[in-house]
């Protein structure tokens, strides 16, 4: 199996956090993920998020998927 290869995306969810007020327990609460699965996002070690916790995430930041995510190269 081939090495893992680095990616380049980055996660902003400190910054959303910050700008709404919300503390990673709330956000934690509100979509029904633990604190843990939102940290190991927030400091952008997973490797991958489902579809339903990214539209849960992006309902309860009044936010899109653009921008809590982005591209760095």
């Amino acid at each position: 199996m081939p090495p893992e290869e680095a990616h380049h995306i980055s996660v902003r969810l400190d910054k959303l956090l910050l700008d709404r007020g919300m503390t990673l327990t709330e956000l934690a609460d509100r979509v029904g993920v633990t604190i843990v699965n939102l940290s190991i996002l927030k400091n952008g070690k997973a490797k991958a998020i489902r579809f339903s916790t990214l539209s849960a995430i992006c309902r309860e930041l009044r936010c899109q998927p653009g921008d809590l995510l982005g591209y760095d190269r």
